[in-house]
């Protein structure tokens, strides 16, 4: 699959995305989310953060797909998923 970087206005909290392409005249539908994982959620907030991460990742539906793991700060991590259903690799 091609990639193209599409800017999205900065917004706290979960963010749900629908995205309608047009390539070659076919139309396809994208839904993504972003969701913001929290390091005091962890189960042992001061271990490893991509520990952290693999642990919260693991309770995610699986109608979801890891998308894109962004910066992370001091309290968070940006996580992008994208609907399985949606995301086919040709």
């Amino acid at each position: 699959m091609t990639h193209i970087a599409i800017p999205i206005p900065t917004a706290p909290g979960k963010q749900d995305i629908n995205i309608e392409v047009t390539i070659n005249n076919q139309k396809q539908s994208l839904h993504y989310k972003v969701e913001l994982f929290y390091w005091d959620d962890c189960q042992n907030p001061r271990g490893h953060r991509a520990d952290c991460i693999s642990e919260m990742l693991s309770h995610q539906d699986p109608n979801w797909m890891l998308y894109y793991i962004g910066a992370p700060t001091e309290q968070f991590v940006p996580i992008t998923f994208v609907e399985k259903r949606d995301f086919k690799i040709k």
